[in-house]
């Protein structure tokens, strides 16, 4: 016959299994409503991201378009040149921007067809240095890694805060594609007269951090600097970890 400690023993040892069984089970539900509700916090993020980047877009273009018709319209002798200029950008905001993401060889080609159009505001004596050091060869010249218009608002604002009147003015633009990075560089002597504020200034910068953030995450560097009167903005997106980043998360 059992002792009665024996019995209490055993007794005692399969309550405790219970509990334990039990804590196991609440902590498996726990854990499950967690992982749920991370899922839906993340298809809710993704959601908010995406509404995030249409209105960024809506905002963006039609500042473009009225930037580009004053160069057009301050240059009318220039018309048939800057017409061909403004067709390529139309061709591209039209039918590339709805794309999530466009060659390096697009972006390119959009970003000296607008410098070409802006160039239309400057004397033929100021010095505008184009400098493009991509790599045809490169595996990613022709993959589409870029977000449609990224390199918009550095060009643009280089052009609308230039100084253009000293005999030392300058912008300078830098193309790269190499190793593993896209880069854009660009520099400008700042004006020395300041710049009238207009409503919604300082929202391009706002709008392009904003969806650099979203999109590239980590996987970008953005610095923007004032050296001797001259402003310098650098970007540089890693394309081989953002691919590697999408590819993973499909």
């Amino acid at each position: 016959m059992w002792s009665l400690a024996f019995i209490f023993f055993l007794f005692f040892t399969l309550f405790l299994l219970g509990i334990i069984a039990y804590l196991i089970f609440k902590n498996k539900k726990i854990v499950a409503k967690n992982k749920q509700l991370t899922t839906d916090y993340k298809l809710l993020e993704n959601k908010i991201n995406a509404i995030d980047l249409e209105g960024i877009k809506y905002k963006m273009n039609p500042h473009l378009f009225k930037n580009i018709l004053n160069s057009i319209q301050s240059h009318a002798y220039q018309t048939y040149f800057s017409l061909d200029k403004l067709s390529n950008v139309l061709d591209y905001i039209l039918y590339e921007t709805d794309k999530k993401y466009v060659t390096v060889k697009e972006e390119l080609e959009f970003a000296l067809s607008l410098i070409e159009i802006n160039k239309l505001k400057l004397s033929p004596l100021f010095d505008l240095q184009i400098k493009n050091k991509t790599d045809k060869n490169h595996p990613f010249y022709n993959q589409e890694l870029l977000v449609p218009m990224v390199t918009v608002d550095l060009i643009e604002n280089a052009f609308k805060h230039a100084d253009t009147q000293s005999g030392d003015s300058f912008i300078s633009i830098t193309f790269e594609l190499k190793d593993d990075f896209f880069a854009l560089t660009v520099a400008n002597k700042i004006s020395p007269k300041p710049t009238l504020k207009k409503t919604n200034s300082g929202l391009g910068k706002e709008n392009m951090k904003k969806r650099l953030d979203i999109i590239y995450q980590e996987h970008y560097q953005l610095d923007q600097f004032e050296e001797n009167d001259v402003f310098i903005s650098h970007l540089k997106i890693n394309l081989l970890e953002y691919k590697a980043k999408v590819l993973i998360t499909g």
